[in-house]
């Protein structure tokens, strides 16, 4: 690793105004794992090279914010991690993942979230993350039950989409559960 941003397969990067096909591409995807809110209506192109220039324009950190996974073997737009609901009183934050169909099941989610937690953890001094995950979506569940995340509840019939309601699990890990089961970062 060369950097804190930076793994074995992808790095973290700040969002540019070029990746707005990328994230067009993940909208269209949301019915796979159903990481959005809400099915939205068609958007333009112009809506969402609006949209990613906006968030271009953001300024780095804060309690709130979404980075690019990137390749390290191509370059290539894989999806984008965000950390938000950040609560330093508290010492807890959410995370969240998105990674493009075509670039799935190549442990880049696994490897981002890494990256997230180790900064989260390790820089800003948080001591717990939460995640929710639909109760379908297997692939989600096995990404942060494989990271050492626990689960800690589950709201019944809790969203509503498709024509049913579903069910959300809530996981999270402590920055000792973390700890445990990765290397802190080296300052050389």
């Amino acid at each position: 690793m060369s950097d804190m941003w930076t793994g074995e397969k992808v790095r973290l990067r700040g969002v540019e105004p070029d990746d707005w096909e990328g994230f067009r591409d993940l909208a269209g995807h949301t019915l796979d794992v159903r990481n959005a809110d809400l099915v939205e209506p068609p958007r333009s192109a112009e809506s969402f090279r609006t949209w990613t220039a906006e968030r271009a324009g953001r300024p780095p950190g804060g309690d709130a914010f979404r980075l690019v996974v990137e390749t390290l073997s191509d370059g290539a737009f894989a999806g984008a991690v965000t950390v938000g609901e950040t609560d330093s009183r508290a010492g807890r934050f959410r995370t969240g993942i998105e990674i493009g169909r075509e670039h799935r099941r190549r442990g880049y989610a696994a490897e981002a979230t890494e990256l997230v937690l180790t900064y989260m953890f390790a820089e800003q001094r948080l001591n717990k993350c939460e995640v929710e995950v639909y109760a379908f979506n297997d692939g989600s569940l096995a990404l942060y039950r494989g990271l050492g995340f626990v689960e800690e509840g589950r709201l019944r019939q809790h969203e509503f989409f498709a024509g049913a309601y579903h069910d959300v699990v809530l996981l999270g890990i402590t920055a000792a559960e973390y700890w445990a089961a990765h290397p802190r970062p080296s300052v050389r």
